[in-house]
């Protein structure tokens, strides 16, 4: 954890209260310093699942960055004490990572997905910025792999010497393994990006500007598939209202901070 940037606690949950300029910033140092963290990109998903999930929060804890996936989570930062708290997307950071990787030699690594999807995404990201190093691409198995295969694993990411490694692997199956990973990984910065790896390569659609500006995106994404997220969003929105509310209600009033 970076002791320079402030976190908020919401729900319990250490939320970094930062902007994008600061999450590039902190990757950027990591890199350099050759320092080994992982990078939490949560919403409201992630903190409604750390609340019946004490070792996922303890990794959100120990992550050195927990980014305000959500405008829910920068709403809730900005009431309590942190007015320039900004949303700091997966997509988004995703792509000032890229372009300063491009810039200055970073190497990256593209870790999960279906099958071609990392490549698919590689392709179209060093489309777009032709001087950017990919070390490799890695769909691994749906299902639970063996010792033996995740040691082939980390044996073939270290082979390939990234400097970033994006994790799309869904919340909270991402984060559980960065965590489990860390320390065995001779890479500085994980990423945990779920969803923005099928965003970049265009494989998903993304809600509209106004819809995430609004903390609307669940709307839309519920709208494009429903099948798959009606039970996640039918349990999570009015959960996360519900206890939001409950502790701003209950928050002491506290001076508004500028960092």
């Amino acid at each position: 954890m970076n002791p320079l940037l402030p976190r908020v606690p919401i729900l319990g949950v250490p939320v970094s209260a930062i902007s994008l300029n600061d999450a590039v910033a902190a990757v950027d140092d990591w890199i350099l310093d050759r320092q080994r963290h992982y990078v939490c990109i949560t919403g409201a998903h992630g903190v409604i699942e750390c609340q019946t999930d004490g070792a996922l929060r303890a990794i959100h804890e120990r992550a050195g960055l927990v980014t305000p996936d959500g405008m829910p989570l920068v709403f809730m930062a900005r009431r309590l004490g942190f007015p320039r708290t900004q949303r700091v997307y997966g997509p988004d950071l995703m792509r000032a990572l890229t372009a300063l990787s491009a810039r200055k030699g970073y190497r990256q690594y593209y870790f999960g997905g279906a099958s071609g999807l990392p490549e698919r995404l590689a392709a179209r990201l060093t489309e777009q910025f032709p001087e950017l190093p990919v070390a490799g691409t890695f769909s691994p198995p749906f299902r639970p792999t063996t010792p033996e295969e995740d040691a082939a694993i980390v044996a073939r990411i270290n082979a390939a010497k990234p400097d970033i490694l994006w994790v799309g692997l869904s919340t909270p199956k991402q984060e559980y393994w960065m965590a489990r990973h860390r320390d065995r990984l001779e890479v500085p910065v994980m990423v945990g990006v779920g969803a923005a790896f099928d965003f970049l390569a265009g494989t998903k659609r993304q809600a509209p500007v106004w819809m995430q500006r609004r903390g609307l995106e669940w709307a839309f994404r519920l709208g494009t598939e429903p099948r798959r997220l009606w039970r996640r969003y039918g349990r999570i929105v009015p959960e996360f209202i519900l206890r939001a509310s409950v502790q701003l209600l209950n928050a002491p009033t506290r001076p508004r901070r500028s960092f």
